[in-house]
């Protein structure tokens, strides 16, 4: 789909603004302003969904504005309507040429990490759909195997909460086909991805279990936290190694440890993160770099972990900001510093 251009808009219309309302500041500040304020959160957090990418959603956000600059704010009835009318338009097209990419991609794709801020790419603190706070590389895996139209018919259906007759005029289909989209979306989803809640306390068990094991080189500790069919999957990008898929406890485990005793892990620095909104860890090589991601997913059952996580594509991990390289050489991994505010970090 590739018609964003804002005069086909079908939320383009005489403004009913109601009389004696305070009309909209025209000016440049005013409206990025007003978009920033009002619609970039929902805006980015559709985006993010969609595409599996935070530097594409924020692109992709940037590309709304830029065309919402052009449009005459007084002619548009509903202005977050049109938005995110545009914004899956901009999305779709992404995805078309994604698809190629996908295609050509080395080793496992995973989206690119939220790193301590899924909450900042919720649709809004208020929003209480079912999937509407989900950022979980899980779920992210799960919406990756949905076609195009699926995704965006499921997406503004289960987590916008948008009715379908809008969910039509989005995607310029019939109500009816858009749910029918969304309904074998959402059959998908639940097929491949069952959901739980994990309180705080819950998580930081998880974590430091995991993290006890592995410093201790402890690998039957380590087993003891992880399912007998947990998964481990890593993404590499064909930029730098990563290991293959890999399941069961007992291996995962021997191959975690394995990493963590080789030389090239000796300077290790770990910083406890919420990666994508589980339980994790950010890993810093010993220039201040971070190397990757870990996020571990918790099992129905308490105490355990069912899949593990890795992110290493450098590709993905750009935004993340450095620590203070590391003054002498180390003998095991570490707890690491948090980013100094000249790193970028809050």
């Amino acid at each position: 789909m590739t018609d964003t251009a804002p005069d086909t808009a079908p939320d383009t219309a005489p403004d009913t603004t109601p009389a004696g309302a305070p009309a909209l500041d025209p000016a440049p500040a005013a409206r990025a302003l007003r978009y920033d304020r009002d619609h970039a959160r929902s805006l980015r957090a559709l985006a993010y969904r969609m595409l599996g990418s935070r530097a594409e959603a924020e692109d992709i956000v940037q590309d709304a504005w830029l065309r919402w600059a052009d449009v005459d704010e007084s002619t548009v009835r509903h202005s977050g309507a049109f938005l995110s009318r545009l914004v899956t338009n901009l999305c779709l097209d992404r995805l078309q040429s994604a698809a190629v990419r996908r295609e050509q991609y080395v080793g496992t794709w995973l989206p690119e990490p939220l790193v301590d801020e899924s909450r900042e790419w919720s649709p809004s603190p208020e929003t209480q759909a079912e999937f509407a706070q989900d950022v979980s590389v899980a779920f992210m895996l799960t919406l990756e195997r949905l076609s195009p139209l699926e995704r965006a018919a499921f997406l503004l259906h289960e987590v916008f909460e948008l009715d379908f007759d809008e969910i039509a005029r989005r995607l310029d289909r019939s109500a009816a086909a858009c749910r029918q989209l969304a309904s074998r979306a959402r059959q998908h989803v639940k097929a491949d991805y069952a959901r739980h809640e994990v309180e705080d306390e819950e998580r930081q068990r998880l974590f430091q279990a995991f993290m006890g094991a592995l410093q201790s080189f402890d690998v039957d500790a380590l087993a003891k936290v992880l399912t007998d069919d947990v998964v481990l999957l890593a993404d590499g990008g064909g930029k730098v190694s990563a290991v293959r898929t890999l399941e069961g406890g007992a291996l995962v485990a021997r191959t975690f440890v394995g990493f963590v005793k080789m030389p090239s892990s000796r300077d290790w620095r770990i910083r406890p993160a919420r990666v994508n909104g589980l339980p994790g860890f950010v890993v810093y090589g010993a220039t201040g770099e971070a190397i990757q991601t870990v996020a571990l997913r918790p099992a129905p059952e308490a105490g355990r972990i069912s899949a593990i996580y890795v992110q290493r594509n450098p590709d993905k991990l750009g935004h993340l900001p450095r620590i203070e390289p590391l003054a002498t050489p180390s003998t095991s991994i570490r707890p690491a510093a948090d980013p100094t505010p000249e790193d970028g970090a809050a």
